[in-house]
Parts: structure tokens; C-alpha cells; sequence
């Protein structure tokens, strides 16, 4: 089953990749950067239901094993009736067995904390290169308004002749 995560991440990004098209084509900084962000933002949260379904998937194959470990218990325990230390046997298995379970369902639990680590790292990081761009490109426009408008000018312009160029 795949993680609600991974859908509203997947939404998300395509959201984002939209805006920050649109925002790219009219000129509006505010769209581009926003559409950035909510794609960087999708993306990390596709990635942390990734991460999610990873886990339960090895949770899932683990608590399988451990219930076929315990069939061949019963089974090896069955061959051994009438055997005088069955019992004895039947718990130490027992006894391995629930070792073996509680060691693997730790395993399961460090790596998703450890993926859901990454993912959280992943997003800041993104957010904050975000940030550092939005403030470059803000400082640049704001110390060279002239040659900003003229080279989005000239963008907008470069844009409408390939747009022009493709009807023809």
C-alpha cells in the first residue's frame, strides 16, 4: 500500500513545478520562488513516505520470518515428541525465536527513525538553500533594479519569440 505521503509529496511537487513555471513565464518572482519551495517541499515529503513504506515493507518480511520460524519450531518440536528434554527444547527455541523478533523489530524501528531523520534533513536543507537564493536574487534586484527589468524583459521576450516560433 503506498503511503499517503508519497501522493500528497507527489501533488505537492507537481503543484510546485506548475507555480514555479507559471511564475518563470510571467515574471512574477513571487510564484517562481513559491512554486520552488512547494516543489522542494513535495519532494521531501514524497521521500519521507518513501522511507515509510521501506520500513513497513521490512516490518512486514520480518514479522513473516518470525512466523515461519515458528512454524519450523512447532514442526521440530513435534518430530522430538516423546523425548524426554522436549520440553526444555520446545522453550529454548521458543526462547531464540522471540530474541531473534525483538532484535529485528529493533533494526525496523532505528532504520525508519533514521529515514524519517534524513527526510527532516533533507527538507531543512532545501528550505534553506531556498531561502539563500530568494534573498540573493532579492539583493541583485534590489541594487540593480534597471538591469534586472531589462534582462527580464528580455527573458519575456526571448520566451514569446519560442512561443511564437512553435505556432508557426
Amino acid at each position: 500500500m503506498v503511503d499517503t505521503d508519497r501522493i500528497t509529496g507527489a501533488a505537492k511537487e507537481l503543484g510546485g513545478k506548475v507555480q514555479g513555471a507559471v511564475g518563470d513565464i510571467t515574471g512574477s518572482k513571487r510564484d517562481s520562488v513559491e512554486g520552488r519551495a512547494r516543489e522542494a517541499a513535495g519532494q521531501a515529503e514524497n521521500l519521507y513516505g518513501q522511507a515509510k513504506d521501506t520500513v513497513r515493507d521490512a516490518a512486514e518480511h520480518v514479522a513473516d520470518t518470525a512466523r515461519d520460524i515458528g512454524g519450523r519450531i512447532r514442526d521440530k518440536v513435534g518430530d522430538l515428541v516423546g523425548s524426554d528434554d522436549v520440553e526444555h527444547r520446545a522453550r529454548r527455541a521458543q526462547g531464540a525465536a522471540e530474541e531473534h523478533f525483538d532484535r529485528a523489530q529493533r533494526s525496523v524501528r532505528r532504520a525508519a527513525d533514521d529515514a524519517s531523520d534524513y527526510a527532516e534533513d533533507a527538507y531543512e536543507r532545501g528550505s534553506r538553500a531556498l531561502r539563500h537564493g530568494n534573498g540573493g536574487v532579492s539583493g541583485q534586484v534590489a541594487e540593480y533594479p534597471l538591469a534586472s527589468l531589462l534582462i527580464a524583459g528580455a527573458v519575456g521576450f526571448g520566451l514569446a519569440l519560442l512561443v511564437n516560433a512553435n505556432r508557426d
